[in-house]
Formats: structure tokens, sequence, C-alpha cells
């Protein structure tokens, strides 16, 4: 039996984090919105109320029974969640002077298992408009603040432990806050901290087994971390009943064709590899708007993957490298609605084929997807690679897509990202690549005036792809890529860098 903390969303920016430091301590969490039923399963170890842009004393704020929660596992409130608790045990919120947000320094008042280890004075961070300014009874001071008074706090009496800090303790500024969090965890909780990659992928694999039974599962692949990480969990639980197929869509980088299905067959995947690039450029023929780009590729797809589907008998379900970030439900900040992102791999194919999902990873994060692939014994260039847009090639080649303009953007991006990795600076950035600009300049090499394409190169510092900055990468370094990619690419004279950050800007030009 698998334990579990359940991370109820109140709509804080912060939410994700809270699980991420959770997972980091080998504890498996969930993510659910507030107001969304839950039982008390026997895993169920403890519950962490996020923080939220709301105020308490709005008329309709976000409100769960606590009382109800304590009379079964230990309570944790953070920031709002914190605010949310006094108030419904009558104590007093109001809202403050000025906007708390920042950097602050915890002094502890009293010796706690929620504070065991945790210096006498730690930084911390804050963000909130509202103060609890009187705890209510049974409540006690743990911690303060110079401007909040009642920084941390637990209740007494009866039921099982509640906590409340007005601080987020998930956040990289609060220098002790895995402390904290290990502590609600641990000593309050007992959690055994039994959640590992090993651990997930014993418990998948038997679980993929008795679901899959005897049926096969189809699966697109990309060549990408997500999509090999669950085709080889899916593998190793069924082996060859796991039908994998990879299509050459004419934009896929340099050599990835070859490379990716001799990955592949080190594995011991059953993968197919279709060269449907000749009916890719056809489709795109003509087509200089992003969107109508995308739109051609992914139709395409959808064709020449049920083409081959309909070829395999026996296929009943299909398999997904769906994460959990694509699978979460989010709390609107405009009221109780809720949005759910919806994701897949290959959209669309499900409607299509009428088949079962099998998405083994929807549980984990990116980070959890690599170190679950590195256990696995999934060779490193693969489960380090960078993010690679679906559209691929495509959408970095600004304009109409033709072979020509492929082949010249390939060679390119093909220098800047082995130079990358020979200077050790491929693992530092986010995501790289090439972008092939519809710009001709003059340019001069040797006695001749040359008219040829622009390429601009980018790379990006990010955590999770939702803001990134652009990456400082030495000037020698782009130095020396410039000057390689104009001396061995004909048709390219010129290279410019990109150091817009986003937002403003996107990753990706299209």
């Amino acid at each position: 039996m698998t334990e579990k903390i359940l991370i109820l969303d109140f709509g804080s920016q912060y939410t994700q984090l809270i699980a991420r430091a959770v997972r980091e301590a080998n504890v498996y969490c969930e993510i659910i919105p507030y107001h969304k039923s839950f039982e008390f399963e026997p895993g169920l170890k403890g519950i962490i109320l996020s923080g939220s842009p709301f105020s308490v004393n709005e008329d309709k704020a976000p409100d769960v029974n606590i009382q109800e929660f304590i009379k079964q596992v230990p309570v944790l409130g953070v920031c709002y969640g914190a605010q949310l608790t006094a108030k419904r045990f009558g104590g007093r919120v109001e809202k403050s002077n000025k906007r708390e947000y920042g950097r602050a320094v915890l002094e502890r008042k009293k010796d706690d298992l929620l504070l065991k280890n945790v210096a006498q004075q730690s930084q911390v961070w804050m963000s909130h408009a509202d103060t609890i300014l009187e705890l209510p009874k049974e409540f006690e001071l743990l911690a303060t603040t110079e401007s909040i008074p009642i920084a941390a706090f637990k209740k007494n009496g009866t039921g099982h432990p509640l906590y409340g800090v007005q601080f987020h303790p998930e956040v990289y500024h609060s220098t002790e806050g895995k402390k904290i969090l290990h502590n609600f965890l641990v000593n309050i909780c007992g959690c055994n901290q039994d959640w590992t990659p090993a651990h997930f992928i014993t418990d998948t694999v038997a679980g993929l087994k008795k679901k899959i039974g005897d049926r096969n599962v189809i699966m697109a692949l990309s060549g990408g971390v997500d999509s090999t990480v669950a085709a080889t969990l899916i593998h190793k639980a069924v082996g060859d009943q796991l039908i994998g197929i990879f299509v050459d869509n004419g934009v896929l980088r340099k050599n990835e064709f070859n490379e990716v299905l001799s990955t592949y067959a080190k594995l011991g995947l059953n993968v197919e590899g279709i060269d449907a690039r000749k009916r890719f450029y056809s489709a795109l023929a003509g087509k200089t708007d992003p969107e109508a780009k995308r739109k051609a590729i992914g139709s395409l797809f959808i064709d020449v993957f049920q083409e081959h589907a309909t070829k395999i008998e026996g296929i009943g379900l299909l398999g997904q490298g769906t994460i959990y970030p694509d699978v979460i439900e989010s709390v609107s900040v405009h009221g109780p609605s809720v949005t759910i992102k919806s994701h897949h791999n290959v959209g669309g194919l499900p409607d299509h084929l009428h088949l079962e999902l099998v998405e083994p990873l929807r549980s984990l994060f990116k980070d959890e997807v690599r170190k679950v692939g590195k256990e696995l014994g999934i060779p490193d260039e693969m489960i380090q690679r960078h993010p690679f847009p679906g559209p691929g090639l495509a959408i970095r080649i600004l304009g109409e897509i033709t072979e020509e303009k492929v082949q010249l953007l390939q060679q390119a991006d093909h220098i800047y990202v082995k130079a990358l990795k020979d200077s050790h600076l491929y693992a530092t950035v986010w995501q790289a690549g090439a972008i092939l600009l519809p710009v001709k300049s003059v340019g001069v090499m040797g006695d001749e005036r040359t008219y040829e394409y622009t390429v601009a190169l980018r790379a990006v510092t990010s955590v999770d792809g939702m803001t990134a900055d652009w990456a400082h990468l030495p000037y020698d370094f782009l130095a020396n890529v410039s000057n390689e990619i104009i001396n061995n690419v004909k048709g390219i004279n010129r290279v410019v860098y990109d150091i817009s950050s986003k937002p403003p800007a996107t990753i990706e030009w299209e």
C-alpha cells in the first residue's frame, strides 16, 4: 500500500512546488482542487492546504472542513491554508497595512516537532496580503518574524496534529523550508519515505501487467524522454505486446531517425520506423502560417499512424507518455470552476482509434521521469535530451518548409548542439536550437559576395518551461559556433543570438 499526502489546491502559483518538495522527500503526493471530494483511504498520511490569491475574508472565499480532516490525519496549512485554519477555529485574520512579500527572518519561540533542527533564526519567503492577528483558543505560537506576529502555530487538544505557517516553506528562498516539510511528513505524519524510482517501477510494472493482460499495446514514439520511458516501462511489463511506431516526418534533427531507432533496438523495444518524409513535405508545401503547419503535421501524423495501426491485429490499448503537470486539475483564480489541461503526445489518436489509454507516467513530474529512466538503464543522451517541439524543425523554419531549408537547418542545428555538448554547456541550459529565418543578407567569402540565409541561435535556462531566461553563453563559444556554421553550411552566411526572455517572448519562434 503506497503512502500518500494530499495537497488541496486553493489556486496558489506555488502548489506544484509543494508537491515537488514532498516528492523530493520520497513521499508520494497528489494535488486536487480544494472542492473535490476524496476518501480517507488507509494509505493517506496527511493533508497540506496550499496558498491562494484569495482572501479568507472574501464572501466566496474557498473553504474546507479542517475540523473533520484532523479527526482522520495531520494537517498543515501554508499561507492561505494557515489563515483559513485560524479563521475557522475562531482566530482573527485581517488585511495587512501593506502586502507582505519577500524575504523575512523566522524566529522560533518554542521547540516543536515541526521546527525540529531549524535554526533559531531562519530565512523564509512571504507572499500574502492578510495577516493572522489573534490565534484561536487551544492554539499556541511557534514562531514570529519582525513584521508578522504569528508566523507559525499549532493546535493543542484533541484530534490529529494541526499546524499553520504564514510563509512558503516550499520555495527556494525559504532556506530551511524543505526541513520543515520533512518534519511534517516524517515526524508528524509518520511517512516512511519509501517512494523511490525503484519502488515506482516495481509498482507500475505490476499494475501494467494486470491492466494489459494478453492485449497488444500500440504507441507512437518521438525519441523524447517521456515517450521512451513510458515505452520502456510497458515493455518491461508485457514485452513485445508493445508495438512502437516512430515516424520520420521530415523535420527531425540531423540523423535523429536512425540514431533513435538504434537506441530503441539496444533497449529491446519492438519499434517500427516509418519514413514518411516526402508525404510531410507535400502536406507542408505552400504553408507559411505556424498554426497551419502544426495542423498539417498533426493531421498527417494521425493518418500515417492509423494506416500502420490497422495492419496490426489484437490492438486494444494506446500507450502515451502523459506526465503529471499535463493532468493536474488547477483551480481558476476567478472562481471555483476547474480548468483541466488535457494532453496527449499524439492529439486525436484516442478518438480515431477508440483505444483504452495506458499512461504509466501520469503521476510523475518531468525530473522524476528522468530519474525513473535512469533507473531503467536508458542511456543518458536520451534521458537528458532537451525538450523538442512536436512539429519539430517545421516551427524553427520561419515561412514555407522545403526539403532544402530543412537540410540547411539540420546542419546548423547539429553543429550548434554538438558544440554545446563538447563544451559541457548542454546540461546547463533547458533548451537550445537553431532557427532558420526567412531573411537573406549580403556577405563576403573570399573574393565573392554571397546572398544567403540567416540563422538565429536560441538557448534558454528554465525550471519547467513556463518562464525562461536567455542563456548567457560565453562569447568565445558563440563566436566559434558562428564561424563553424558559416564555414560548413553552404547557404548560411550570418548567425545571430536571441537574447529574449519568456515572457514577453516565447522559447520557440513559432
